[in-house]
């Protein structure tokens, strides 16, 4: 098992690190996992045929989309642990929409959070790993976050890391290891104009922007020794990294993952040091420590300086510096100040001349000797009037605030396209669904307004980074996002004392926050509508509280993109969700429906078991028969179906006329001169329709004012009941895998057993044959050939390879869910088409071996009828014996082991029926009769496997 975890590690490093791109495709995933620990990704050795199929095993760690070109690339899937920031920040790039309803390719766009490795030392090879076996991805003590946080880079190059390593211990060696000398020139300056940026900004600002700010303000480059000395300036300046840590060592880190804060306030009063730490000027000779100091058992307290000048400290000075209009030298200050007062100045008020800033301006005429700075003293007007100015200005700023707090966002238009592509955030009532469009003007826009407002309000010097004094409820304001990178748009919901609740306008949901992440939102960031917006879930206005329909809808769309069906354009719209994420379409509307049903009212249907007064309701052209088999979910059914009849002779029915049809929906439709349950499958125009009676299985295509609403009297209890016809085949009789029955089979059929209501039936023993697994992913899902055909499909391959590589190459239009003939690796296969790409490829699935793959169109041809008459082996199948359950990769590792391509025994023990032959699935024992001992019962060893799992859970 270790090993599985070491290469989850490793791929979820790489992919990590290309986070920010457009994917890395399987060429390039493969050389960047052997750069980082020397070897290919074993994949056979994991039990696996080929590369993708280990990352199709590995959900949790790859996530996988195709380009716009046809290509697969990967993603790193967003861990539990990041799934606040993915929320939070959840930006799409593109949606691709192939037909009616579409597939979707939609990325997300999360803010990758910088790695950092505090403390880190040197390695000789990025191939080392701890005692424990673990590679480079746990070096270092990784600041508190885990999976894909974690970047094998570590902040530069490992080259430059033992470069300045060997350069630190040379330079080390001529320095004392009691004291952080400063080599900076003209350290007093720098630290003086370095106080003065951090009171502009003093909620911090990332270390890798000083320079900029520093040459814009004072026309001067920054020394570049100033950013390794800003560790040891702790009186002046905290150095934090992005975890908020602090970080001991920035100099042997990115100064794009450190962030600059003023230096904390003291916790208590201490008093200043009567001798100040030794800053060497340029001309100064090197500090060498007392040769009796001794070593220490645990660090010496460094005592800091007072931030701030008292009171009185501040008028002494400014009685002094208004006697010398023309300016005094900043080194006459301690002797004039003892001659006056007679007590000593304290030291540290030479050393940080910027706390006199409040009441004096400080000039460095000669910038290479920062003791040479002239003091001048403001005059009352000017600190009066700097003063009324700033608080004049701050409220201007908060009144500005309001104000536009109150003008009229642009209203959110609902997309012209019929199937947008949305990102659904969370629903307590499907009244009330919260949402965001994906795609241009929509969630890319919101991106760019997002980058605009992160670099207006980090970036910028300007006032708009000062908090809120007093915000508002019902605000509008910008907030600083926890990761401190993120600058979000937000309405003030609730003020607490020290803290707001705000509501992000544009992401849709709540949080509670510090008031110093709240500042006043600029006009300019106005102008794009927000963002998050309302729906309301077709067909579920009566259940929009469920507890079951919101814990279905919870699992299956929050958090996810989907396809949006546009009904009503309202100002909630009206709208079916689609999951086109899978093979089927799943219709998210019709699944929450069906979470409402009673299942101890469906049909029973055990194996080896006979029941009487059986209904046969239809037999269709391949040899399906639907029936009813008495049950109380029946009695009730007919009960209430009855009343139904009586309420609608009491009312008038066109009240209940159907006047927004949409697939999925549940509604009455006469048949044989009663009203019954229909589903709506299909609709053709604005009239026309396909519907399913799903208590009979018949199927038929009405107008849409012969349907008829279910009165809201019996809703519940007709929802509660689920569809009682039965599909079933006759035993021993093959089903017509293409085509049809003949036409007088299926009429003798109809004549014999149609509305027969006291027939028997017994459900197929169980019997057993012979199989080959030729794909397995896991005990859920799996394709089975039978074997005793297996001879027919080659000779049919044989036949397939004659006949098309004789034909010419014809101009052929393509259609999704058609089945064609496709040349795969030299060989025809018979294929079901899933997907058509802008590009020219084709998604086919092979339907005789059960693989997914991307062809070019120029290589279907029309599957003509000879070679339709072989029923397709691909079988699916799922294992008995083991309860359903979101397989480990580790479990399906050993049983892709035992399993694929195998011969082995198949017991079946159930078939799920479906319209098409290679939706049906079976589900089988798996027995290995290999061995003369014994037979090996797959679901026995997996059972084992998962108790082993639980235990050392």
């Amino acid at each position: 098992m270790a090993d599985v975890e070491l290469v989850k590690k490793m791929l979820r490093e790489v992919l990590t690190a290309n986070k920010s791109g457009p994917g890395v495709s399987l060429s390039r995933l493969q050389s960047e996992y052997k750069d980082l620990t020397g070897e290919q990704i074993p994949h056979k050795q994991m039990g696996h045929g080929n590369l993708d199929a280990l990352l199709h095993s590995m959900p949790s760690v790859v996530r996988m989309e195709r380009n716009r070109s046809g290509e697969m690339v990967y993603f790193a899937s967003v861990s539990g642990e990041t799934a606040h920031v993915a929320k939070l920040v959840a930006r799409q790039r593109t949606s691709k929409k192939t037909g009616r309803p579409q597939m979707v390719n939609c990325q997300m766009r999360v803010k990758p959070a910088a790695p950092l490795v505090l403390n880190a030392k040197p390695r000789t090879s990025l191939r080392q790993p701890d005692h424990r076996g673990r590679g480079v991805g746990r070096g270092g003590g990784g600041g508190g976050r885990s999976g894909g946080q974690h970047d094998f880079r570590q902040g530069r190059d490992m080259r430059d890391t033992q470069s300045e390593g060997k350069t630190n211990q040379s330079s080390n060696q001529n320095k004392p290891t009691h004291q952080n000398t400063t080599t900076t020139r003209n350290p007093q300056q720098v630290q003086g104009r370095l106080r003065e940026v951090l009171n502009k900004y003093s909620n911090g600002f990332w270390v890798s922007k000083l320079p900029q700010l520093y040459r814009e303000l004072y026309k001067q480059d920054l020394p570049s020794e100033a950013l390794k000395d800003l560790e040891h300036w702790t009186h002046v300046c905290t150095v934090k990294c992005f975890l908020d840590r602090l970080v001991e060592k920035p100099c042997s880190s990115n100064p794009k993952e450190l962030l600059l804060y003023p230096a904390k306030e003291p916790t208590h009063t201490q008093t200043p040091s009567p001798v100040p730490a030794r800053v060497l000027s340029p001309t100064s000779a090197p500090f060498t420590p007392s040769t009796d100091i001794k070593p220490q058992s645990k660090p010496p307290t460094i005592t800091q300086p007072p931030l701030h000048l008292s009171p009185d400290l501040k008028q002494k000075l400014g009685e002094l510096l208004v006697k010398y209009s023309n300016g005094l030298w900043a080194h006459a200050l301690p002797k004039l100040y003892l001659d006056t007062y007679k007590t000593k100045l304290p030291e540290h008020v030479l050393e940080n001349l910027s706390l006199l800033s409040d009441f004096c301006t400080v000039d460095y005429p000669m910038p290479d000797n920062p003791k040479r700075a002239i003091l001048y003293k403001r005059t009352k007007e000017e600190e009066s009037c700097n003063r009324r100015e700033s608080v004049e200005e701050r409220r201007a700023r908060e009144e500005v605030g309001r104000r536009l707090s109150s003008q009229a966002v642009p209203p959110l238009l609902i997309p012209r396209e019929e199937y947008p592509s949305v990102l659904v955030v969370e629903a307590t009532n499907t009244n009330g669904v919260i949402l965001r469009y994906i795609g241009e003007g929509y969630s890319q826009a919101q991106e760019a307004l997002e980058d605009k407002m992160r670099e207006f309000y980090c970036c910028q010097d300007n006032n708009s980074r000062t908090p809120l004094a007093s915000p508002t409820s019902g605000q509008l304001t910008a907030v600083r996002a926890e990761e401190e990178e993120e600058i979000l748009r937000a309405q003030v919901t609730e003020v607490m004392t020290d803290k707001v609740k705000v509501y992000y306008v544009d992401h849709g949901f709540s949080e509670v926050i510090s008031k110093a992440k709240v500042f006043e939102l600029h006009d300019t960031f106005f102008k794009l509508p927000f963002q998050a917006t309302k729906c309301k879930l077709a067909g579920l206005e009566t259940f929009c509280q469920e507890p079951a329909v919101l814990k279905k809808f919870e699992s299956m769309a929050s958090g996810k993109i989907l396809l949006a069906e546009i009904l009503e354009r309202e100002q909630t719209p009206l709208v079916v969700l689609y999951d086109t994420s899978q093979d089927d379409d799943v219709n998210i509307n019709a699944a929450c429906i069906k979470a409402l049903q009673d299942k101890t009212l469906a049909s029973p249907l055990q194996v080896n078991s006979a029941y009487m007064n059986v209904a046969v309701r239809s037999v269709c052209s391949d040899g399906t028969i639907y029936c009813q088999l008495p049950s109380r979910g029946l009695a009730k059914l007919t009960e209430i179906l009855e009343k139904t009849e009586a309420y609608f002779h009491s009312q008038v029915t066109s009240e209940f006329l159907v006047s927004r049809p949409f697939c999925g929906k549940g509604c009455l439709a006469r048949y044989k001169g009663k009203w019954s349950r229909v589903e709506i499958t299909n609709l053709h125009g604005s009239r026309v329709l396909d519907i399913l009676f799903i208590d009979l299985g018949v199927q038929a295509s009405v107008e849409v004012f012969e349907l008829r609403e279910v009165p809201s009297p019996f809703l519940h209890d007709l929802i509660a009941i689920p569809p009682q016809a039965v599909k079933c085949c006759l035993a021993d009789l093959a089903v017509s895998g293409v085509g049809s029955w003949t036409p007088d089979a299926v009429q003798w059929l109809r004549d014999a057993v149609l509305n027969s209501t006291d027939c028997s039936m017994k459900v197929h023993e169980r019997h057993n044959m012979d199989i080959y697994v030729s794909v397995a992913c896991h005990p859920g899902h799996f394709v089975l050939q039978p074997w005793r055909d297996m001879y027919k499909l080659v000779v049919l391959m044989g036949e397939m390879i004659l006949y098309y590589n004789k034909t010419e190459e014809k101009p052929l239009k393509v259609e999704k869910n058609q089945i064609y003939a496709a040349k795969v690796e030299n060989n025809w296969h018979r294929v079901l088409v899933k997907g058509v790409l802008t590009n020219g490829l084709v998604s086919v699935y092979e339907l005789d071996y059960g693989k997914h793959e991307l062809v070019s169109c120029t290589q279907l041809r029309p599957l003509i009828q000879e070679f339709r008459q072989l029923p397709f082996q691909g079988i699916t199948a799922q294992l008995a014996g083991v309860k359903p359950r979101q397989w480990s990769e580790e479990a399906s590792i050993v049983f892709r082991n035992h399993v694929e391509k195998k011969p082995l025994v198949a017991q079946l023990e159930a078939v799920q029926e479906a319209h098409h032959p290679w939706d049906r699935k079976l589900t089988v024992f798996l027995v290995d009769t290999s061995q003369e001992e014994r037979d090996i019962w797959v679901h026995d060893i997996m059972a084992e496997f998962t108790d082993e799992l639980t235990k050392e859970v």
